[in-house]
């Protein structure tokens, strides 16, 4: 059986009361990163990050955190270790390398990693840490840029039923949907199948749009009547109107969205699974990335669809 845990918004950041704090090394401070570390912060526990921009160190310092010099200095004394990092070759990097995490954390540390990977790595790193005595969980995330602000984000978790539990409340401090979905590498496969849903639903919201744009409709109107019955989706609340106004600032960049499609399509492969129309919307994912729109946010697959309909 899964575990879930809903997190109340009043007992995720508690500055006292029943409330342990923990210190927190916590290594990659970016859109998501940034945010939930100092969501750590202001549930009372001792954050130390570490990122490649000292910029985003400088903001979790202007949050209440501690800089780290490298990784070594965030994991040393570390009581949790989180990890939100862009691909599988960072996260083997800076856990497995030579200096990383797992050489210098700890006996009992408990390792989350937040980033977005493939399976098989998740595998890889839990067998690799508990060789060390590190407790590790695979714990991406969902929800965006906005959520991991205000801590509402959703985690799939895969590992050890008695480490999530451990885990709990450093998750609740970032997530109101905590769900353990079962062993190691678990959380990365129900993130896969998140993302998969997520790129068509941006596809069919892109070409929605387009449609009603082409017949003259209102489409402020059209969206808001659509969000309201079976068509609606968090999707298209976040990102109809961004794709109305041409809007396209990243909250969740194409080149990271190409990325885990990636990872849907060697997941299905090796599972013996087709997945038809996520091929399809893998492909006019790879075709916004190699057109230059890596960087800007994934609603600007609706640039794909417009250009397909000689309507850019």
């Amino acid at each position: 059986m899964v575990a879930v845990a809903t997190v109340p918004a009043h007992d995720r950041h508690n500055h006292g009361g029943t409330s342990t704090m923990s210190k927190v090394g916590f290594i990659g401070l970016g859109i998501m990163g940034g945010p939930m570390a100092a969501n750590l912060v202001k549930a009372g526990h001792e954050v130390i990050g570490c990122d490649r921009s000292q910029a985003r160190v400088d903001q979790l310092l202007a949050d209440g955190g501690k800089a780290a010099a490298n990784v070594a200095d965030a994991v040393s004394d570390a009581e949790v270790i989180i990890t939100m990092l862009p691909d599988s070759p960072d996260v083997e990097g800076v856990v497995l390398g030579e200096d990383g995490v797992l050489a210098n954390a700890r006996q009992g540390a408990l390792l989350i990693d937040c980033s977005t990977i493939r399976p098989d790595v998740s595998r890889r790193v839990a067998e690799a840490a508990a060789e060390k005595g590190v407790r590790a969980l695979d714990a991406p995330v969902s929800g965006g840029e906005p959520k991991a602000i205000d801590g509402s984000l959703s985690i799939m978790v895969g590992g050890e039923a008695d480490v999530f539990a451990a885990a709990a409340e450093i998750l609740g401090a970032v997530g109101t949907t905590v769900v353990h979905v079962g062993p190691a590498g678990a959380g990365q496969t129900v993130k896969a199948a998140n993302q998969l849903i997520v790129a068509g639903n941006i596809g069919l919201l892109a070409e929605a749009l387009v449609f009603l744009e082409a017949h003259g409709v209102d489409t402020e109107a059209g969206l808001k009547v659509l969000g309201g019955g079976l068509a609606g989706s968090t999707v298209l609340d976040a990102k109809g109107e961004k794709m109305r106004n041409r809007e396209f600032a990243p909250g969740f960049r194409i080149e990271l969205h190409h990325k885990d499609m990636g990872i849907v399509q060697a997941a299905a492969r090796e599972a013996g699974v087709t997945i038809p129309l996520g091929a399809l919307v893998s492909q006019l994912v790879a075709a916004a990335f190699v057109q230059g729109d890596g960087k800007l946010d994934h609603s600007a697959l609706f640039k794909q669809i417009t250009q397909l309909n000689g309507r850019e």
